[in-house]
């Protein structure tokens, strides 16, 4: 793959209220509005109070009852709105401060030029933080250490639509030059696969190899565990999905028989990272992780979910306790990237795939996919502009 380098009430008249023992006086100024004197007219706009004195049983009487009812109902109103303004506000803050945000865009050089709209990295890592031995073995995630991709995603949105586009991990590209940040050895630029520069440099620098094969500038990254990924679909009571066929992959775990079903975590997990049995291998891994996080959008986004603290907010600590985003990030950005991806996956934009010319490239580092150099150059300058993709 060749680079990318462009670019306030009254009394009623008949009783007065009991006077209050002295002290200190902390009384508003009194008020203009008097109750009219029997016989004079109400100074209330008409049509809306009875002339005259109010008499037992009377119009007048049924009408205090029903201003009496609707400015509790309006008190009530007011102090509930305020309740959850506050509460808004207040889980705001807590998961503000609870972002992880240790990738630094800013300081990354040899950038691709800003394009239209905006792009979001997402990234789904084979992380084990947050993962005891136990859950490591309940979980089939191995006990490797480190950190590599297991998915790598480009949520594009703006003016004309929103576009999830997937990148095999195993793509063959060009990595820059890059220092190793344990060793401190200079490395040449290389070609390799897409997720050895996860492995080897970081986010740091799968930002900078995503951006020189694809020429479209990241401005937000969000990268997200095996953990955080389990506890959110467990925190939202798990995710529907139909299978055409069953799933079994003694490598991810995945066992699950052909028909509708509600995964749980783990199962979920599971499914999204198994390819042995895909014909298309780690293309057809990616198709599934689209399918899911479709159906994952769509069950954190009933109203169901969102209007249950019970499942609301665990799901938002669930998916915070594993999760990396850039020092730009701010909780807005994240917001955006989350409504970002119920658009793509609620038949309100675009699920893709990088176009491939062959997805069993021979090379020094094993079987990799390469791209069609020409469709996946016409895609990304679509993406770059900002264009509706084809």
């Amino acid at each position: 793959m060749s680079d990318w380098t462009d670019r306030a009430e009254e009394f009623p008249p008949q009783w007065s209220p009991r006077p209050e023992p002295p002290g200190p006086s902390f009384a508003p100024p009194p008020s203009t509005r008097t109750a009219p004197l029997p016989g004079m007219p109400s100074p209330a706009a008409p049509g809306r109070y009875d002339s005259g004195p109010p008499t037992r049983g009377g119009r007048g009487s049924r009408n205090r009852r029903r201003l009496s009812g609707r400015r509790r109902f309006l008190r009530t109103t007011a102090m509930l709105a305020s309740a959850l303004l506050l509460a808004g506000a207040g889980t705001y803050v807590w998961a503000d401060t609870r972002l992880n945000k240790e990738v630094d865009l800013g300081a990354l050089g040899g950038r691709v030029p800003p394009g239209e709209g905006t792009t979001y990295l997402v990234v789904g890592s084979d992380s084990r933080e947050g993962l005891s031995e136990q859950d490591r073995k309940d979980l089939n995630t191995g006990s490797a250490e480190g950190r590599r991709t297991d998915s790598v995603i480009l949520l594009h949105t703006g003016a004309s639509g929103t576009t999830m586009l997937s990148l095999p991990r195993d793509s063959w590209v060009t990595l820059p030059s890059y220092v190793d940040p344990d060793t401190g050895r200079s490395y040449r630029a290389a070609p390799n696969k897409l997720n050895a520069a996860f492995s080897l440099g970081g986010p740091d620098l799968l930002v900078r190899t995503v951006e020189r094969n694809t020429g479209v500038r990241v401005d937000h990254y969000a990268e997200i565990g095996f953990a955080g990924f389990v506890g959110v679909v467990d925190a939202v009571g798990g995710v529907d999905l139909c299978l055409g066929r069953p799933v079994r992959d003694k490598d991810s775990g995945a066992d699950l028989p052909a028909g509708c079903q509600t995964l749980d975590g783990a199962e979920a997990l599971a499914f999204v990272r198994q390819r042995k049995q895909e014909a298309r291998g780690d293309l057809g891994r990616t198709r599934n992780q689209q399918r899911f996080l479709a159906a994952l959008a769509r069950k954190a986004a009933t109203p169901s979910t969102l209007a249950d603290p019970s499942k609301s907010f665990p799901t938002l600590e669930a998916g915070l306790d594993t999760l990396i985003v850039d020092e730009g990030t701010e909780l807005p950005d994240l917001m955006g990237l989350f409504e970002a991806l119920r658009k793509a996956t609620g038949g309100g934009g675009r699920q893709l795939n990088v176009p491939v010319a062959d997805p069993d490239l021979r090379t020094p580092k094993g079987s990799a996919v390469k791209w069609d150099d020409r469709r996946a150059r016409a895609l990304f300058t679509a993406l770059r502009q900002d264009r509706p993709v084809g």
